[in-house]
């Protein structure tokens, strides 16, 4: 395997290079000593202490808010209207596990993933979840705890993959319609000269973390709700957003595959997804996988 020389840009943050290929020292004796290649993180400790204080950014402000005199007050405010948004938080809640009774996407009568053909679906599957259609080859949701912490991790990444998909695509038509020319438009090619750090707070914090700054979210860590996560209100009607939730994982789903589709086409052709597809389309008979396969 070839060894690929190390990127130009001095934003990568482990950009890893070789040493000189050998340091010779020669003795009276005429020996000569090499010494072995190395391979060594270039990033700077700027770079490295900018990444950890990013991260620690909302941690630390949230905690120095909440010690202030303006914390104290929004956490005033927020007692005197808790109370009330709680119960319309309940109340909402039921109404949405009513709106989920008589949805078409959940429950025993919900559509599987092989439609009419009969199939000895788990019966632990029971259409609770947005996006069961009863898919569990290999038994990973026996356990109702590890079923839950794989729906966390799905839809987390479901969200991830349309938010990238979105920022893949977009500079890449821009660039190609001479809309707006970036400096590198394609995705595979951009590296970690853009890495953000961003946790998300709800998540890992608990739906109560931004409590102590007068907030409350009246959801759970998957659909936390409230003004912050949903200032649209998309929540507003129980059964629209329980519809909502299917078309999310649905789409978040394809999304997920269409990033398998990205990785394995800028392996093969070195090129954005955006490129190939207008390839494929001007002369499908010769850009297509099989001509890119016999190509290797």
């Amino acid at each position: 395997m070839a060894l690929l020389p190390p990127p130009a840009s001095p934003s990568s943050l482990c950009s890893f290079i070789p040493r000189p290929p050998s340091l010779t020292l020669k003795s009276t004796t005429n020996l000569t000593f090499s010494k072995r290649r190395r391979s060594v993180c270039t990033a700077s400790w700027q770079e490295l202490v900018g990444v950890v204080v990013l991260s620690a950014i909302p941690f630390t402000a949230v905690k120095a808010i909440a010690n202030s005199a303006l914390g104290e007050s929004l956490q005033r405010r927020l007692e005197e209207r808790k109370k009330v948004a709680v119960e319309n938080s309940s109340r909402f809640k039921a109404l949405a596990q009513n709106a989920r009774n008589r949805s078409l996407w959940y429950g025993e009568e919900r559509p599987r993933w092989l439609g009419p053909i009969p199939y000895d679906y788990p019966a632990y599957l029971t259409g609770e979840l947005p996006g069961d259609y009863g898919f569990d080859v290999v038994g990973l949701s026996k356990d109702p705890v590890a079923f839950q912490r794989y729906f966390n991790f799905e839809i987390l990444h479901a969200r991830w993959a349309m938010l990238a998909a979105f920022g893949a695509l977009v500079p890449e038509i821009l660039d190609l319609l001479g809309a707006f020319h970036f400096v590198e438009p394609v995705w595979w090619r951009v590296g970690y000269s853009k890495l953000k750090v961003g946790p998300e707070y709800a998540r890992y914090c608990g739906i109560e973390a931004l409590e102590p700054l007068g907030i409350y979210l009246p959801g759970d860590i998957n659909y936390p709700g409230g003004e912050l996560f949903d200032p649209l209100n998309l929540s507003k009607d129980p059964v629209a957003f329980e519809e909502l939730k299917v078309k999310e994982i649905k789409n978040g789903r394809l999304a997920m595959v269409a990033w398998l589709g990205f990785y394995s086409q800028a392996a093969l052709t070195g090129k954005g997804p955006v490129q190939n597809l207008l390839e494929h389309i001007s002369d499908p008979l010769h850009n297509n996988l099989l001509s890119i396969l016999n190509l290797m």
